[in-house]
């Protein structure tokens, strides 16, 4: 497994590649921080139960399509985390066939656990930026992001 830097200066690459590979090392990172504590969880998993914890109770179709999941893996992560005691379905309160998706007290104690992995992992990735080139990153993917979403909306 090559653990060296896959993009140098020297070697640059598309912005594109660039940022998978970001994308790759966070994601390998915050699991390994996840497995250093002993836990069986994935990073899918990890950002579900992010977004229940910022965000609140949600139905299935909410929670997939902001963690871009289909309703097929939505399902099998759902069945997986209910399993494991982090999550429960409940019937919506508006519409009795919907259900909300929400964190147990098991659930709620995982993510204030798990929060430390994410900073430790995001304060590692930003170690050689001062605070202001941290803003301009942010800004500038926010920027980018959202670019890319008002050119899929056309």
């Amino acid at each position: 497994m090559n653990t060296g830097p896959l993009v140098t200066p020297a070697n640059q690459e598309s912005l594109g590649l660039l940022i998978n590979l970001v994308r790759v090392e966070l994601v390998r990172s915050i699991e390994a921080e996840i497995a250093a504590k002993g836990l069986d969880l994935r990073y899918i998993q990890f950002v579900m139960l992010k977004r229940l914890a910022m965000l609140g109770p949600m139905s299935a179709t909410e929670l997939a399509r902001s963690v871009e999941l289909d309703g097929g893996a939505m399902t099998r992560q759902l069945d997986q985390l209910e399993g494991k005691g982090y999550l429960r379905r409940r019937p919506h309160e508006q519409d009795r066939r919907a259900l909300r998706i929400e964190l147990t007290e098991a659930g709620n104690a995982l993510w204030q656990q798990l929060t430390g992995c994410s900073d430790r992992v995001l304060e590692a990735a930003q170690r050689s930026l001062d605070e202001i080139e941290r803003e301009r990153l942010h800004d500038y993917l926010s920027r980018v992001l959202q670019a890319l979403r008002d050119k899929n909306k056309s």
